[in-house]
């Protein structure tokens, strides 16, 4: 694995809009940790007004230990609620399966662990990855033994490199527990998400030498989504990228890009993406020209 974390912004709806408002930033976390994580996540806000960021997600699972103003909250990766106390709370943010939204207010703090889609399971292994797809959850419900300490420990600090070392140290104290099934799991989606011409479950099963239905079982258990869901998120991330790398005088050509993300006509992806995104993709595109 790269010992450098991943810099684009897919997924987030309006990453320059983000970006003028908080402080985001990446981090690579220790390198027995690189095989199954994407990355660590921080963001500090300190805002005159409410802002409130959209998220597509990723078919990932997230950590988010957070301190801030708004009480319950799962931070910019997640939704919902977790325990925690007067220094933070910490949640499991399981795959969201639609459009995240997150008001932010006043000050705060999130520091997040992004699972590589497949890599969250080798940590905890009571549950098949599907149980907390779509929940936001105390993070004790996976990881027991979190304690108000090990909260405070992870977002005290001032320095970034001190919030990494605390994050290091709190998944090594979990895991990982090496499995091959995990890494056949993370090795399937990484091919979904690089190769475009993975548009069919049937093709994927094929690569993989399973059938359809085993294929299924693998990715609920180590994904928390099927292979037919992961394939129609990583289409419409890449129906959001060529919209915001589109020139400013016009759009994307939809009906060309429909064809090449393996869609079989321009309605097929304008129905996903507005389901998804909640505005029609040329409705998205004229905002993103006229901001």
């Amino acid at each position: 694995m790269s010992p450098h974390p991943r810099r684009d912004t897919r997924g987030i709806v309006d990453p320059a809009e983000l970006l003028t408002r908080v402080h985001f930033r990446r981090h690579s976390p220790a390198p027995a940790l690189r095989p199954y994580l994407e990355h660590y996540w921080l963001i500090d806000w300190d805002l005159t007004e409410p802002y409130a960021s959209h998220v597509v997600p990723h078919p990932s699972v997230n950590v988010v230990f957070e301190h801030s103003g708004n009480t319950g909250s799962a931070g910019i990766a997640g939704g919902g609620g977790g325990g925690g106390g007067a220094g933070g709370s910490a949640v499991l943010s399981g795959i969201g399966l639609g459009l995240f939204t997150k008001r932010l207010t006043g000050t705060g703090r999130v520091c997040g662990v992004q699972f590589r889609p497949g890599g969250f399971r080798p940590f905890a292994a009571t549950w098949p990855v599907s149980h907390w797809t779509g929940r936001i959850t105390p993070l004790t419900e996976a990881f027991p033994a979190t304690g108000p300490a090990e909260v405070s420990g992870v977002l005290s600090p001032a320095e970034d490199t001190a919030r990494v070392a605390a994050l290091d140290a709190f998944l090594l104290a979990h895991g990982p527990d090496p499995d091959p099934l995990a890494d056949e799991a993370m090795a399937l989606v990484d091919l979904v998400r690089t190769d475009r011409a993975m548009r069919r479950v049937s093709v994927l099963a094929h690569e993989a030498g399973l059938s359809p239905r085993s294929l299924q079982r693998l990715f609920a258990t180590y994904v928390g989504v099927g292979p037919k869901w992961v394939i129609l998120r990583y289409r419409i991330h890449e129906a959001l990228e060529r919209a915001r790398s589109a020139p400013a005088a016009g759009t994307p050509d939809w009906s060309r890009l429909a064809a090449e993300l393996g869609y079989s006509d321009q309605a097929h992806l304008v129905r996903d993406f507005t389901a998804t995104v909640g505005v029609p993709p040329t409705a998205y595109a004229r905002a993103l020209s006229a901001a």
